[in-house]
């Protein structure tokens, strides 16, 4: 309940604001490197070596740049809005369920491509992604993208789940056990979209177009499901780790996940796999981006062109099992990752991928949608019971 308080007050925060934080002229030149970058982001994204010394793109940084990196991990897309407007970081990973909001909250401010010698290497499906780019003006740089896959235990299932159901209704699996308290669910108002992911196959009389275009009706019955799955939920998880060891520990055996748990749990040879169901997934794609008061804007300019590096590209989506944002990674050899790699990751089903947004009540679909802030407060109510 404290994340979620936080969570809104940052919202709040936000709305106040904007009209008082001007947002930062974009840089025109860098200057020399401060000697730091502080950057938030999600589990997995920053490796220095520490938890598998084959996966360390940060220290080579670190000694040619002269930019020590410092880490801020961040479980949720609301915890990062809450830190980059809390201030003191300069960098942030965030996905599109966040970008926008930082972009409206003035917390970030626009990137000069110019100063990133290897934006023309980005996936042109990303360059003008409607996520980091407002009006023609680039909030950041592609970093990852990737389906939310369903993980599962193979013990517990005799074949791969066809469908999100597994998740969302009570049944009896193949170990003979049924599904409840022996499932999960992703603690952020975005996984509303999830159940409406699932209502445009299962309840097509709804009408949705986009999971994150929800009208009152379409809105109360992605909440109905989401209600009905709370009795079924063992825990909603937001850290990766926790949910890594509920899967090992706690007899958890289906969830929404991240192919990062996946290749952990499976590079300790459980019985773990993943799947995309027939309904599809919700998934990421996630942007570095600079905050509108960044202390270190040239080591940052400087990480943000690292990142674009095909050999940290690939190492990443490997690690990760995550698609990179330069697609040459994926077959230049200068990583881990191969072109079949990036294939089973998912590369060629970017089209397929419904990417994080933020829901706004001015929609494309349709005259009206449920805003954010409302799937803040009602995704609260559901988590309580109500």
């Amino acid at each position: 309940m404290k994340k979620f308080l936080t969570c809104c007050s940052a919202l709040s925060m936000i709305v106040a604001q904007a009209a008082s934080v001007q947002a930062a002229e974009m840089l025109t030149e860098l200057g020399d490197p401060e000697g730091q970058v502080n950057i938030v982001a999600w589990p997995g994204y920053l490796e220095r070596g520490e938890t598998d010394p084959k996966f360390d793109w940060v220290t080579k940084f670190e000694e040619e740049s002269g930019c020590k990196v410092q880490i801020k991990t961040a479980n949720t897309s609301d915890e990062m809005v809450a830190l980059m407007n809390e201030g003191g970081f300069d960098l942030v990973t965030a996905s599109g369920d966040a970008s926008l909001r930082l972009i409206a909250g003035k917390r970030v401010q626009p990137v000069n491509v110019d100063l990133v010698p290897s934006w023309s290497t980005v996936d042109d499906r990303l360059k003008e992604a409607k996520w980091h780019t407002v009006d023609g003006v680039h909030y950041g740089v592609p970093y990852m993208w990737g389906p939310n896959v369903l993980m599962y235990n193979t013990e517990a299932f005799a074949e791969p789940p066809k469908s999100w159901n597994v998740v969302f209704e009570e049944m009896t699996l193949s170990d003979g056990k049924s599904n409840k308290g022996r499932v999960q669910a992703y603690d952020g108002p975005i996984h509303i979209a999830d159940a409406a992911n699932y209502l445009m196959t299962h309840k097509p009389e709804l009408g949705i177009v986009s999971p994150y275009e929800l009208n009152a009706d379409q809105y109360a019955a992605a909440l109905d499901l989401l209600r009905q799955q709370r009795a079924l939920v063992s825990r909603y998880w937001h850290d990766a780790f926790i949910q890594i060891d509920d899967f090992k520990n706690e007899g958890v055996v289906a969830s929404g996940s991240w192919p990062f748990q996946v290749n952990l749990l499976q590079g300790e040879d459980l019985p773990i796999a993943s799947t995309i169901p027939e309904e599809g997934a919700t998934g990421w794609a996630d942007t570095t981006m600079m905050h509108a008061e960044a202390e270190n804007p040239t080591c940052s300019y400087l990480w943000m062109e690292h990142t674009l590096s095909s050999n940290l590209m690939s190492d990443l989506a490997v690690w990760f099992g995550a698609n990179p944002a330069v697609p040459a990674a994926c077959t230049d050899g200068r990583g881990m990752q191969t072109a079949e790699g990036c294939t089973r990751n998912g590369m060629d089903d970017f089209e397929k991928i419904k990417f994080w947004t933020t829901p706004v009540s001015k929609c494309d679909s349709q005259e009206q949608c449920v805003p954010y802030y409302r799937w803040v407060s009602d995704y609260i109510g559901v988590i309580g019971g109500r």
